[in-house]
């Protein structure tokens, strides 16, 4: 009787599973249902391309959370080029996310461009957390890259962010750094850690945002989408 209630319960756990999962898709579809009336209203009524480009990301996003990554990459693509042209860095970077997520050909390469803007504008924290957190999955365990991502993230939280947003983001991102030691090198203890940060040389931004550069260098390889040396031109002194 026992083992029935127990085979009971897990099958209504899986149903519901199931069932909370079949109402979220379907609120998914619908939404984006919603997002592509209004993008064609846009479209009708003449909508400058930064409106447009804000359409096409939305679509991206809502099609990337139904699992349909190749719908979303030439929407996402169109409004990356958009954003960069109009200057705003933030929503490009916010596309690098997105089409990374889409597991494309060239997402990782969109990853790495992503990360680049994160670290050369002073974008939303939390994006560019989250962009350097993707190398951190991305990365083998043995890989000094994975180290280089999560300091560089708990650097920027740390400079970047203010308030209850910054203790939060230090917290993750410390967590984050902590669980790369660990993996990495079998970090347990303060002391271990101290040292392997020195080992690495983690505590000196103008060298590990160097290693971070060359990062970004092995994700992209030649697939970049915009001219660096054009936009590090136009940054204030």
């Amino acid at each position: 009787m026992k083992a029935y209630d127990i085979t009971s319960r897990l099958t209504d756990t899986a149903a519901d599973s199931v069932a909370r999962q079949g109402a979220e898709e379907a609120a998914l579809e619908s939404h984006l249902l919603a997002l592509q009336e209004d993008y064609e209203t846009l479209k009708r009524v003449g909508a400058d391309e930064r409106r447009l480009a804000d359409a096409k990301l939305k679509m991206a996003r809502a099609l990337v959370g139904l699992e349909r990554g190749e719908q979303a990459w030439p929407l996402g693509r169109e409004a990356f080029d958009t954003f960069i042209s109009e200057e705003q860095f933030e929503s490009a970077a916010d596309c690098c996310e997105v089409l990374f997520r889409a597991e494309q050909p060239q997402s990782i390469a969109a990853l790495g461009q992503g990360i680049w803007l994160a670290v050369t504008y002073p974008i939303d924290v939390e994006l560019a957390v989250e962009l350097l957190n993707h190398v951190v999955d991305e990365t083998p365990d043995d890989a000094d890259g994975a180290a280089v991502a999560a300091t560089t993230a708990l650097f920027l939280a740390d400079v970047r962010a203010q308030g209850t947003q910054r203790e939060n983001l230090v917290f993750f991102a410390s967590q984050i750094l902590s669980n790369v030691a660990r993996r990495h090198s079998e970090v347990e203890s303060q002391e271990a850690f101290d040292l392997w940060r020195d080992r690495l040389e983690l505590r000196e931004p103008e060298k590990f945002l160097v290693r971070l550069r060359n990062v970004v260098d092995v994700l992209v390889q030649d697939g970049w989408w915009f001219d660096r040396d054009a936009l590090q031109a136009r940054l204030p002194e």
